[in-house]
């Protein structure tokens, strides 16, 4: 058993970010800036707006976050994504999931320019992605894709399961590892909770992305001997061995699914720090027009 560190290769990434921002800024060039809505104040929305910033400050983007109340009003907020889209100082800019239910989450979604959605959620984008154009890959996927292609695994004429079928990663990863790219040209099924026969299924896998966010749910005897496994999973549970009173699960029963796997994700420390760099890297991609030129 091998261990991805995707702490190692976002910090990677960072530097390299880094540097490249130096470079653009010592060139007489624009900062990178992004942007960030949260509504409300959800914990783990507000943790994950807290690494943003840490991490835009830790490559020298410029970072701004807007916060409003949770009985904003959803015109409010659809006239601020409007003001950001018009924003010539904003390269990218994300709404933190999830809204309060009076907030139509695709309605905000949708209002984002294509050009500024760095978190790759717009139909546009997602279209974009599906049919091989350049787009902004939503995190997560990117953040897998990334992992894959450093460590070298062969994903070319695999078998890879993907469980779970949500629009933020499942969908998206399915495609990615499908196309004619590299990584890519897999052989991909999705399965979900109307799956028959699902262990039966997963145990054929030469990789398997768990992304269903159900603690634990993956076990050894679902798993064949050096099959990849990549643990999207993050599930905070109560434990009195921690000094918050807490402890993050994947996906994935570690420790036994470990000793049968030939490379694996841990959590936390696999998947996750990920998603925050693929964030910075649409947005410096967004601050140089790569994707929607000018």
């Amino acid at each position: 058993m091998k261990i991805i560190d995707g702490k190692k290769i976002a910090n990677d990434i960072k530097e390299e970010i880094a540097n490249e921002v130096k470079q653009i800024i010592e060139g007489g060039g624009k900062t990178p800036h992004l942007a960030a809505i949260i509504v409300g104040h959800d914990g783990a929305s507000e943790t994950y707006v807290g690494h943003k910033e840490k991490a835009c400050t830790q490559v020298g983007f410029n970072s701004t976050v807007l916060r409003f109340e949770d009985d904003v009003a959803e015109d409010t907020l659809l006239r601020r994504v409007h003001e950001l889209n018009e924003d010539s100082d904003i390269d990218g800019f994300i709404v933190q999931l999830p809204l309060p239910k009076h907030i139509s989450d695709q309605k905000i979604i949708e209002a984002i320019a294509p050009k500024k959605d760095v978190d790759g959620f717009h139909p546009v984008n997602l279209g974009r992605m599906v049919i091989g154009l350049p787009a902004y890959i939503s995190a997560t996927p990117a953040g897998i894709m990334e992992l894959i292609e450093r460590y070298n695994i062969e994903t070319s004429g695999k078998e890879v399961v993907v469980i779970g079928r949500s629009n933020i990663v499942g969908k998206p990863i399915s495609i990615l590892l499908a196309q004619k790219t590299n990584p890519g040209n897999a052989t991909v099924t999705i399965t979900h909770s109307r799956t028959k026969n699902l262990k039966e299924v997963v145990s054929k896998a030469d990789i398997v992305i768990a992304a269903l966010g159900n603690a634990e749910f993956l076990t050894a005897d679902m798993v064949k001997e050096g099959a990849t496994v990549i643990d999207v999973g993050i599930t905070r549970v109560k434990s009195d061995k921690t000094k918050s009173g807490w402890k993050l699960l994947g996906d994935v029963k570690f420790d036994e699914v470990a000793e049968k796997a030939g490379w694996i994700t841990p959590v936390p420390g696999g998947v996750g720090p990920m998603t925050i760099v693929s964030l910075l890297q649409n947005t410096l991609k967004a601050s140089k027009r790569e994707i929607y030129p000018e």
